[in-house]
């Protein structure tokens, strides 16, 4: 699954728990697929900061290569 579905199916979940119109049974269904949900894009978003690198420009013009941290976001 793409990332993007995978936050997709997310947000739908989110919207019909939030509704809270749906059988308390299909209701802890959904929670738990959102779980799971969360937990692998949460897994994909680590990797991927993991490769990002940000280029950072330097007093003197140069250009340096540093690892992303959440502390730049």
């Amino acid at each position: 699954m793409k990332f993007e579905d995978g936050l997709k199916r997310l947000e739908e979940i989110v919207k019909v728990l939030d509704e809270g119109k749906i059988p308390l049974d299909e209701a802890l269904g959904l929670f738990k697929e959102g779980l799971a949900l969360t937990k692998e894009l949460t897994k994909r978003l680590d990797e991927i900061e993991k490769k990002v690198e940000i280029l950072i420009k330097k007093e003197d013009g140069t250009l340096e290569k540093r690892p992303f941290t959440r502390d730049e976001d």
